[in-house]
């Protein structure tokens, strides 16, 4: 570790902090902690800058898992329990001066911090309940910025203002259909096959999402390493109208005796334009003419509830990932132990074993080849059919400046600043976690 790292108030960070955020962590045991008790058997500290973790299993891909939130040390004031408005913070650029919940974080240059001074002195977050207003604060100059999530139309609307930078960049968020593979009628796997091959994703894009995002052929992304097109190659781009007509008569379907299935989504978690989606996979899946599409909705508390018990046959998802990683975009679908909160219900041996076997080594050419596989065993039994993915969409005054965006998808608030004559300078965000 450096040495020369410092919390907000001057006490030196070192490798005690480490372990003890790590082993809070295990303690709470919260949604995101799987990152670490999936993978941490132990953690000790050798010296005051030294940490040694133990690895419950090997994994290839062990540094990005360790370069996500729950491995961030925190202040040693945060006790082993959630604290809701906490303020102590971590060893990073900026303190928290002020937290109050759904409403803002008010974010302060840290005095001891051992990098490079933020462009900004103060940055100010704050939180919107929907997207009219956000958009509503941006175009009255109460935001300088608007990041997850507007609506598609609002980005064609506000390239047209003069003040306003909209940037477009490539992003890792995935879109998907789950498909419970033990309820009938869809435990017929001709059924899922006939299900993928009359999706029009590109009709998707285009007409609800206005091109802000992108067809998308797997779950791995397109541009992450390892990647390959399978559902393209098995059924083409999409709709092949013929090809699912084939497969629901081979499935014992028909004109007169048609596929009856349900369609869940969840009407606000993944923005107003969800209700949309569905109804347009309702009305390609009964062009058809051998496809009837019952949709079916739920708040998202009551949808991940159905989800984790098993009880939605067809239900709209979406995935941000957690490291940057193809593991992260298969084990957690694929894999018998990992997949429950999914409610597909898929297990397939020769699948954990694959993803098993991928984990542990360390050449990528030898990865790639294991996930090529998986990815068309994937194409093959259709436990999930692959939507979209998602471009990461930022708007921006004209006088602001240093708006990085990585693969991680996460915004660094410090090469962050703004053209302005004012000395002290106050900067206003807008997030929405998923």
């Amino acid at each position: 570790m450096k040495e020369n790292v410092s919390f907000c108030d001057g006490r030196k960070l070192t490798a005690e902090d480490v372990v003890r955020s790590i082993e809070r962590v295990m303690t709470i045991n919260g949604d995101p902690a799987w990152l670490v008790t999936d993978f941490v058997a132990n953690v000790t500290a050798l010296d005051n800058y030294t940490v040694r973790f133990e690895l419950a299993t090997p994994a290839a891909f062990f540094l990005a898992v360790a370069a996500t939130p729950p491995y961030f040390p925190v202040h040693p004031s945060y006790p082993n329990e959630i604290v809701s408005d906490a303020t102590w913070g971590g060893a990073g650029p900026y303190c928290i001066a002020e937290f109050k919940r759904d409403e803002y974080i008010v974010l302060r240059e840290n005095p001891y911090y051992h990098g490079e001074k933020p462009k900004t002195r103060e940055i100010v977050v704050k939180f919107y309940r929907d997207a009219t207003s956000l958009r509503l604060a941006l175009e009255n100059g109460e935001v300088d910025i608007a990041w997850r999530t507007l609506r598609p139309q609002d980005y064609t609307d506000l390239q047209k203002k003069p003040n306003l930078v909209v940037q477009s960049i490539p992003g890792t968020f995935i879109r998907y259909i789950i498909i419970n593979v033990k309820m009938s009628p869809v435990d017929n796997v001709l059924v899922r096959r006939a299900i993928a091959a009359a999706i029009n994703r590109t009709e998707i894009a285009s007409t609800v999402f206005y091109d802000t995002m992108s067809p998308l052929y797997n779950l791995v992304p397109a541009g992450m390493w390892g990647h390959i097109d399978a559902f393209k190659e098995a059924y083409g781009p999409g709709p092949n109208i013929t090809l699912a007509r084939e497969l629901l008569t081979q499935a014992g379907f028909s004109e007169e005796n048609k596929l009856v299935i349900e369609l869940w989504y969840t009407p606000t978690h993944y923005g107003d334009t969800e209700a949309n989606v569905a109804i347009l996979l309702k009305n390609q899946l009964e062009a058809t003419g051998m496809i009837t599409v019952q949709l079916r909705s739920a708040e998202w508390s009551t949808y991940v509830d159905n989800a984790r018990n098993n009880r939605m046959m067809l239900s709209l998802f979406g995935w941000y990932p957690d490291y940057i990683d193809p593991d992260n975009f298969l084990t957690p679908f694929l894999m018998t132990e990992a997949n429950k909160w999914t409610g597909s219900q898929y297990s397939n041996p020769e699948v954990d074993e694959l993803l098993n076997q991928a984990q542990v080594i360390v050449d990528q050419d030898e990865r790639i080849e294991i996930y090529r596989q998986v990815q068309n065993i994937l194409a093959e039994e259709v436990p999930f059919i692959p939507l979209l993915q998602g471009n990461l969409m930022i708007v921006y005054n004209t006088n602001v400046h240093g708006v990085l965006i990585g693969p991680p998808m996460l915004m660094p608030y410090s090469t962050i600043y703004k053209t302005t004559s004012y000395f002290f300078q106050n900067f206003f965000i807008h997030l929405k976690f998923p």
